[in-house]
């Protein structure tokens, strides 16, 4: 049904075992149309991966479940629809379960689920892939609405899919039709994107977070956020009145930034440019969202497969004291000598230097020899390798100990992505009534050849004039925020000020970048430029190896790579300190 009027759609989860109570704390604190949960994520596929394998019945998030039994009736009483992705990689069977919950608490609902993104059976992935699933848009979502649907449950659709499937079908929005909807459209999507981690967009994981985290009662837990979208896209980011966090333009753009790459932000439904993106503060805790710009989608669709890589073990060694680096050569090379009969394939040793000189606790003088091996064979790298390591308890270096028992090793996941021709995804829409809809591809996808359309402002600014400057950590002028993509890493780089954008613009380049991480020295890294957040976007490639599944790095989601870029010490213009 087509409305003028402003949707306002709330979220309520950014991962699966966010906070509990969000749900309901939507739903009362302030007037809503829809609320979504994002409760998938690549690790989160394999984790119900291995849950289906122990049941068929289960692969879908069961926390939305007992979320529902206290809010369903919420929902109902206050008219609010609600949109999860809990359904896992089985959506169907968790609209099953909602239906006898609703029967059951005396609520009635009307449930629809959205289906095809499990591509298990439809192609040869490889050797022990356990999940295969094709990220849908929201066209599915919309159609389940239009429909009557008071609650739809989907699978792996793109996290912004969320808001962009309510939008199109409160809106009448058709990215298809000859005028089109795609500005339209890449709004919701970019307002989708901010909401799509809770709190995030709401001062939490932000690097000025003195500011959000005060001393007023209920400031140091943020409330979710909320959009407010207009029929032509725009939005106003914000939240319930009275509850704790921040939204302003900073919040916003760290938010923006994270996960993403190049500046077309590519989603099933439409491409929408981060280039053309503009925010403004629209009062306390509002802002903006307008000129984004949308370009037809790919006419592919990503698939996001999880498979068992092998196993891994870790020993972390604690060194107490005085030479810490020799304790530490010790022990290694006598471990080492112990495993080269048969070593794991994988072995990773990591010197974390914590200790304080003259501490005033045996904690504070310490530091920790982290070891991290990984095999096809779980007996290379359980108890032959932490049975080793204890078993030189008495023979090395002076107050040996380490931080768990003996343990026998684990099972680790690797994420891989694909692409498919989105013609070829079987999309469909589930009704209430039970009617199978099947969901078109986009019609008009974008070109294979290089982008054309320019911008309408020279991509740098000018640089700031010669001055004196000094050496001070990057962070005291500039925000960034680090996410991952399978094996790959984003760090968003922002300046608060024109001035530090035009240092920062010039200063910040790709080869300053990997002076400042060396670890990203040897990798491929891209530069992306955003002026209108006065932000830069560095992409690189395989820095987090194999996915966070793998555990294989301290860090293994880089969400700290960006406060490590801040940490390092620069030389920066005195008067931008």
């Amino acid at each position: 049904m087509t409305s003028a009027a402003p949707l306002r759609i709330g979220n309520a989860s950014g991962f699966y075992g966010d906070r509990f109570d969000a749900l309901r704390e939507m739903l009362t604190d302030g007037p809503l149309d829809v609320l979504t949960g994002d409760y998938l994520a690549e690790l989160t596929l394999l984790i119900l991966g291995r849950d289906r394998l122990k049941d068929p019945g289960l692969g879908y998030a069961r926390s939305f479940l007992r979320q529902l039994e206290e809010c369903l009736g919420l929902a109902h009483d206050r008219g609010v629809k609600i949109v999860a992705n809990a359904g896992g990689l089985n959506p169907a069977a968790l609209a099953d379960a909602v239906r006898a919950l609703a029967d059951r608490v005396g609520v009635p609902t009307a449930v629809a689920h959205v289906e095809g993104d499990d591509l298990m059976g439809r192609g040869d992935w490889g050797p022990g892939v356990l999940t295969a699933n094709a990220y849908l848009g929201g066209a599915g979502i919309a159609a389940c609405l239009r429909a009557g649907a008071d609650v739809v449950v989907t699978g792996r659709v793109t996290d912004a899919a969320l808001v962009t499937g309510p939008a199109a079908a409160h809106f009448g929005w058709d990215p298809d039709a000859d005028d089109g909807d795609l500005d339209a459209l890449a709004g919701a999507l970019v307002a989708g994107h901010v909401l799509e981690c809770g709190t995030q967009a709401t001062g939490g994981n932000y690097p000025f977070f003195q500011e959000v985290f005060t001393a007023e009662p209920g400031a140091r837990r943020p409330g979710f956020p909320l959009a407010e979208i207009h029929p032509d896209g725009t939005s106003v980011i914000t939240k319930h009145p009275g509850t704790g966090g921040l939204v302003d333009v900073g919040t916003v753009t760290a938010q923006l930034l994270y996960e993403t790459g190049d500046v077309h932000y590519r989603g099933p439904d439409v491409t929408a440019r981060l280039d053309t993106v503009l925010l403004a503060q629209d009062g306390p805790d509002r802002v903006r969202i307008s000129g984004v710009r949308g370009e037809a989608p790919p006419s592919t669709l990503k698939v996001g497969l999880n498979r068992i890589g092998g196993w891994r073990n870790e020993v972390v060694f604690v060194l107490t004291g005085l030479d810490i680096e020799d304790k530490a050569r010790l022990v290694r090379e006598q471990l080492e000598g112990a495993l080269a009969g048969d070593r794991p394939a994988d072995v990773r040793w990591e010197l974390a230097r914590t200790e304080h000189a003259d501490a005033d606790t045996e904690e504070r003088a310490s530091a920790y020899l982290r070891l991290v091996v990984r095999d096809p064979d779980a007996a290379r790298v359980g108890r032959a390798v932490s049975g080793a390591a204890v078993e030189l308890a008495l023979g090395s270096y002076p107050g040996f100990h380490v931080t768990a028992p003996p343990g026998r090793g684990s099972p680790y996941g690797v994420f891989e992505a694909r692409y498919v021709p989105a013609a070829g995804v079987p999309h469909t829409a589930v009704l209430p009534d039970g009617t199978r809809t099947p969901i078109p591809a986009a019609r008009a996808t974008e070109p294979t050849g290089p982008e054309e359309r320019t911008t309408s402002y020279d991509p740098l600014p000018e640089p700031l004039p010669p001055g004196p400057a000094r050496f001070a950590p990057l962070g005291c002028v500039a925000g960034a925020r680090s996410g991952d993509k399978g094996g790959d890493a984003n760090v968003g780089v922002w300046a608060r000020t024109d001035d530090a954008w035009r240092w920062l613009a010039h200063h910040l380049t790709v080869d300053r970048f990997r002076e400042l991480l060396p670890e990203t020295a040897h990798l491929a890294v891209e530069r992306h430029v955003l002026p209108n957040l006065r932000a830069l976007n560095f992409t690189v490639e395989g820095i987090l190896g194999e996915g966070v599944a793998a555990r294989a790095r301290f860090d293994p989601q880089g969400k700290a790579l960006g406060e490590w870029l801040r940490s390092r010490r620069v030389e920066i213009p005195e008067e931008l300190l």
